[in-house]
């Protein structure tokens, strides 16, 4: 007589999320996220959120963060704990400008690149061979940024046409290009279809949405964005699966083991902080040729702080890097075209909502700390969402910080830092 086996019971739906490769994880979670900011959308009447305008906005002010959130996961993989990131971005802010006005704008991109990777060199020789403090090294590279950069426009801009002490003259851009058929690029002299623009203007709820979204970074995207979208997939593709990246990787979990297995670890550090500095200062040179045109003194506004947090965020992966930073420049893109402050008000909608989805997740774990923190600011957010008209001016400027300082409340926890991150190495030690 044969036995007849128990039935299995059916997966859950969070198990089957669970089970999807984690690519399909973050698009369903995106899918699902526009879907909850188009029917805020229609509940407050704007259309703002998902137009085109906001996420080609978006993606521009999202590659300064990008590149300097890249910059720091060489350094924290390789166990250099690098909070001089916006430093090396000053650095590159002023390197870039006057590359460009030597030699053009690939010598601009050139210079700030070496702008900032001498800054992440600075940091390794102070942290790796002398050993000092990596968190004072840091404090002490963002400290000298602004003061060597003041110090060199007085000595370079300061005579030359349009610049000054803490401003240098214009620069160009690398240029831009629309996609054809899906954004309506042209094609030599020929404009060609704007199929994703059709769908946009059909006014279907969701669909057209989507197209919206879509397309937004299909427009004028710059030469330097497609720069800096390479090389995250190239970091992405260097650190877990190349040679190299296995053992700048080690550096950062286990420097000793490396060492038993031949592995110069101090080698690899040095790698790790200098490509940081490096990619740091590549943020700070495409504010100068793509965001703004021009170098000037404090224009990095704290976004190398940002980038940590985008990091952070990110849990050190660089697809989460990657949605980290355009999270958090998400309300700029809206700022930009938000002149009655509509759709800001909307935002708070939005954020209400997470900080729900926050607190319903935090009971689920039993953090009961974290769930009344999420549900006391979802309702804080909620309220000021229903007793307001518009939102005020310096709202959209805020919430990068404020998106900062949620996620280093409640992200930390489930961190998964390198395990030798920021602890001091000497060879033969162990």
């Amino acid at each position: 007589m044969t036995a007849v086996s128990d039935p299995q019971p059916s997966p859950t739906l969070i198990e089957r999320y669970q089970g999807l490769h984690a690519s399909l994880r973050w698009m369903l979670v995106a899918l699902i996220g526009l879907f909850v900011v188009v029917v805020v959308q229609s509940i407050s009447g704007t259309e703002l959120l998902t137009a085109p305008t906001t996420t080609q906005t978006t993606l521009r002010w999202s590659i300064p963060l990008l590149l300097a959130g890249l910059g720091g996961l060489y350094s924290e993989r390789a166990g250099i704990v690098n909070i001089g990131l916006e430093g090396m971005m000053i650095l590159g802010t002023w390197c870039g400008a006057w590359g460009a006005i030597q030699w053009g704008p690939w010598g601009g991109l050139l210079a700030g690149m070496i702008g900032g990777a001498l800054g992440g060199l600075l940091h390794a020789i102070a942290t790796i061979h002398f050993g000092v403090d990596q968190i004072v090294s840091g404090v002490a590279i963002n400290v000298l940024g602004p003061g060597l950069t003041r110090y060199l426009s007085e000595r370079v801009f300061v005579g030359m046409e349009g610049g000054s002490q803490t401003q240098s003259p214009g620069v160009d851009g690398l240029g831009n290009i629309t996609v054809p058929f899906l954004a309506g690029g042209r094609i030599g002299g020929w404009r060609s279809p704007d199929i994703l623009g059709w769908f946009d203007k059909q006014d279907w709820f969701f669909i057209s949405d989507l197209a919206g979204v879509v397309k937004g970074p299909m427009i004028n995207v710059a030469y330097f964005t497609l720069i800096a979208l390479g090389l995250a997939v190239g970091s992405a593709w260097l650190l877990w699966q190349t040679r190299l990246g296995l053992r700048l990787r080690s550096a950062g979990e286990n420097p000793y083991a490396g060492e038993s297995l031949g592995v110069n670890i101090y080698k690899y550090k040095y790698i790790g902080v200098v490509v940081s500095g490096a990619l740091a200062g590549l943020a700070g040179a495409f504010i100068v040729m793509e965001l703004t045109g021009i170098y000037r003194g404090g224009q990095t506004q704290g976004r190398g702080f940002i980038a940590l947090a985008a990091l952070i965020f990110g849990n050190y992966r660089v697809i989460g890097i990657v949605i980290g930073a355009t999270l958090f420049a998400y309300p700029l893109g809206i700022s930009f075209a938000d002149f009655d402050g509509s759709a800001t008000r909307a935002l708070l909608l939005v954020i209400a909502l997470a900080m729900g989805v926050v607190a319903t997740a935090a009971i689920r774990r039993e953090r009961r700390v974290d769930a009344s923190i999420a549900g006391g600011i979802g309702l804080i957010v909620f309220v000021w969402y229903l007793l307001s008209d518009s939102a005020p001016d310096w709202l959209p400027n805020t919430m990068p910080y404020a998106f900062v300082l949620l996620v280093l409340i409640f992200n930390v926890q489930k961190l998964r830092t390198p395990k030798f991150d920021g602890i001091p190495y000497r060879r033969g030690d162990h």
